[in-house]
């Protein structure tokens, strides 16, 4: 069974359609006592950094991910904004984020030929082997909206890797814990590979 966090800032109905058309249980919760005994996490996110923070912060839902992160070990997967703040901090303001995979969110540098947000399809190289898509590995591409990239400390976090002006981190990985630039609930049958692997771990 798959936890939705609903704090506020999550573009939550697409998650909900896509694990419904997959068959994938879940519920949808913001309830303290009732993410206390998840399993299983999805943590979406759209907006700032900060809004999400606070708002994370401000009912106590920040410290009760790290408690089932970190100690109980249960999977987690960040979405957008949602693996964002499991970083330490970002450029785009002054809240610490969960510190669950250490690094910093940075933004993309604007050029002549880099129209910022990076939106739309496009193609990622895996960095190392965390779930299995199979026959589509050569070909996975997913749908990006975003103007800010994960930059992680150490490049054994890196899950997946996508060029957008430069190479950047579009999933990251460490141990029970995912977290994805882009957004699987809307990237077709790739998203759904990912999803169903995630609900299988």
């Amino acid at each position: 069974m798959i936890t939705i966090i609903d704090y506020g800032v999550g573009n939550i109905g697409s998650i909900e359609n896509m694990l419904k058309h997959l068959n994938i249980n879940f519920y949808t919760t913001g309830n303290i006592d009732t993410i206390e005994n998840a399993t299983k996490i999805i943590l979406p996110g759209v907006g700032s950094f900060d809004t999400a923070m606070s708002k994370l912060q401000d009912s106590g839902i920040d410290k009760i991910i790290k408690k089932k992160a970190n100690e109980d070990k249960i999977p987690v997967l960040g979405i957008c904004l949602g693996m964002q703040i499991l970083a330490d901090s970002s450029e785009e303001g002054k809240c610490k984020g969960l510190g669950l995979i250490n690094g910093t969110i940075r933004k993309f540098s604007p050029s002549n030929n880099l129209k910022i947000p990076h939106m739309g399809w496009n193609h990622v190289i895996i960095s190392k082997n965390v779930m299995s898509f199979g026959k589509y590995e050569s070909e996975l591409r997913f749908y990006f909206v975003h103007s800010y990239y994960f930059n992680p400390d150490f490049i054994e976090d890196e899950w997946m890797s996508t060029t957008f002006g430069h190479s950047f981190s579009s999933a990251v990985n460490r141990n029970n814990i995912y977290g994805v630039q882009f957004h699987p609930e809307k990237s077709h049958k790739y998203g759904m590979l990912l999803l169903k692997e995630f609900s299988r771990i």
